[in-house]
């Protein structure tokens, strides 16, 4: 678990004993710690192929590729979930890179490039309907920069009275740089969960840019619809 001390604990994040403690909109609390079923999917079998690979990659590394990257980790200091500033080991910044670009399809760096800034969308409108199926995402700018790569994740059909997910996100594909205009989810989204969903359920989608040559991935954006008829 991590905590921040002040004359008590003012906050916390992970796991205690068999609870886990977080925070919402309402401050902080603590909750039963739930073990969730692990059915195996192709999905989490690829993130787990590409984290063991990323560790074989570093074990691979010489002694001065892994000093450059330990050396490179002041450039990609960040602030956590309690307004620090912590700045990643070169084993962690390596495997977070480079992940992201197998993500994408790209091959592994070796050599620690120096960070860039990485785009978002100014704006973006997700509509979607049911009687006939549509789901996609206009957003502004409408043309990505060149060496960027956007990964879609997407819910399944959830409750209108859904306002906060996380782990029911699952991602759905990719777009490149040749795209423009609205993107156009509906296909993606049918691969991954079926007939779209009915009138009347919520549907969230989440998008992250990646930078193709640094591995370096945007903050998320999430975007939500009520599906109409």
């Amino acid at each position: 678990m991590k905590a921040k001390w002040g004359m008590v604990v003012v906050a916390g994040r992970g796991k205690i004993g068999g609870h886990v403690a977080s925070q919402n909109r309402s401050g902080a609390y603590f909750r039963t710690k739930v073990t969730p079923v692990n059915p195996q999917s192709s999905a989490q079998v690829n993130v787990r192929s590409r984290l063991s690979g990323n560790s074989s990659g570093w074990r691979g590394l010489t002694e001065d590729q892994r000093l450059a990257w330990n050396n490179a980790v002041s450039d990609y200091k960040r602030t956590d979930i309690f307004g620090d500033i912590q700045s990643p080991s070169g084993f962690n910044l390596y495997v977070k890179l480079n992940s992201n670009l197998a993500n994408i399809g790209i091959a592994s760096i070796i050599t620690p490039p120096l960070p860039v800034a990485v785009s978002t969308f100014d704006t973006g409108t997700l509509t979607g309907a049911s009687g006939t199926p549509a789901l996609s995402l206009a957003v502004t700018p409408s043309t990505q920069p060149t060496a960027e790569t956007i990964i879609v994740f997407a819910t399944p059909a959830l409750s209108a009275g859904k306002s906060f997910v996380k782990s029911e996100f699952r991602q759905i594909g990719t777009f490149t740089a040749a795209t423009t205009g609205a993107y156009n989810l509906l296909s993606m989204w049918n691969a991954k969960f079926g007939s779209m969903g009915a009138v009347g359920t919520k549907i969230f989608v989440k998008v992250v840019h990646v930078n193709e040559t640094t591995g370096q991935q945007s903050q998320a954006q999430m975007y939500s619809i009520v599906i109409a008829s």
